[in-house]
């Protein structure tokens, strides 16, 4: 999903675009139609002939806890997606030739490093970052952005991931509690991140590491800006229990807990993108899953 919306910036922006991907792009996807590089970082498949040419490679591909299934070992699954199989993408694309690279990753270690001591994902993503970063010099411009909760959707895979939700928000899921659990977090529409992500192409310290963010909402306002966009009239209540559409197991700082954070101002102007963007993102985020469960 950021990869899909990076790729539609980038183009909008004069850029030629070839997508990264394990198979086919589908037909409802808006990248349908991109030049197609098929190949699996986490094997790993990509060569370095492949890569060679490129100007900039965006890497946007990295697993999360909802990407893994629980009968999956986790010690080797975070080491093929994330603390060893991002720094050896990386690696190739600079034996590649390649000379800028941009790592999407996550602001859980960025902003609290102490989760990483006892949270194997979180660990892994910091060994990612840092790992890849580790390979900057003279020839080899690569940074990271670690960003917050992101607020979007393309038709398939994410949008099928928001469809009960968005249900729920319109009135539709009786059976889904009418309340948000306690805590919150740093939000970020895909947009804003797709323009970071264009900044940091253009303008990033090789080496650094960019906490990007825009707006610290409770869960409770997350889920109400999901109502409002939805046409709901009803106002959500907090309740400091488990909700079926925000498990535990997905928000890593704990329930009851908010990570909030303003991004410095410095990193927003190098990275030139736009704030206050998660009310639009959330209405464009109930229009793309509508659409797509017609």
């Amino acid at each position: 999903m950021i990869g899909a919306h990076a790729a539609l910036h980038l183009r909008d922006q004069g850029n030629d675009v070839t997508l990264a991907a394990r198979g086919a792009i589908p037909d409802e996807s808006p990248v349908a139609g991109f030049p197609v590089l098929v190949g699996d970082y986490t094997v790993p498949s990509f060569t370095a002939e492949q890569l060679a040419g490129f100007d900039g490679i965006v890497f946007a591909a990295g697993q999360d806890v909802r990407h893994k299934d629980p009968d999956v070992d986790e010690g080797p699954f975070w080491e093929r997606t994330q603390s060893v199989g991002v720094p050896r993408f990386a690696a190739l694309a600079k034996q590649a030739g390649v000379p800028r690279f941009v790592q999407v990753g996550s602001y859980y270690h960025h902003l609290l490093p102490d989760l990483a001591e006892d949270n194997p994902y979180v660990a892994a993503r910091r060994a990612a970052d840092e790992g890849a970063r580790a390979l900057a010099d003279e020839t080899f411009n690569v940074c990271t952005l670690n960003p917050p909760s992101i607020i979007g959707a393309v038709p398939g895979a994410s949008a099928t991931r928001y469809r009960r939700m968005i249900s729920w928000a319109s009135g539709d899921e009786p059976d889904v509690p009418d309340f948000a659990p306690a805590g919150g977090t740093n939000y970020m529409s895909v947009r804003s991140l797709a323009e970071a992500i264009w900044g940091a192409l253009q303008n990033a310290e090789p080496g650094a590491a960019y906490l990007v963010g825009d707006q610290n909402l409770s869960f409770r306002e997350f889920f109400q800006m999901l109502v409002d966009a939805a046409g709901g009239d009803r106002v959500v209540d907090e309740c400091d229990e488990e909700h079926p559409l925000l498990p535990d197991a997905f928000i890593v700082q704990g329930r009851g807990n908010r990570l909030s954070y303003e991004p410095t101002p410095a990193d927003v102007s190098t990275l030139g993108y736009t704030r206050n963007d998660c009310a639009r993102a959330a209405e464009q985020l109930v229009r793309v899953v509508r659409a797509a469960s017609r």
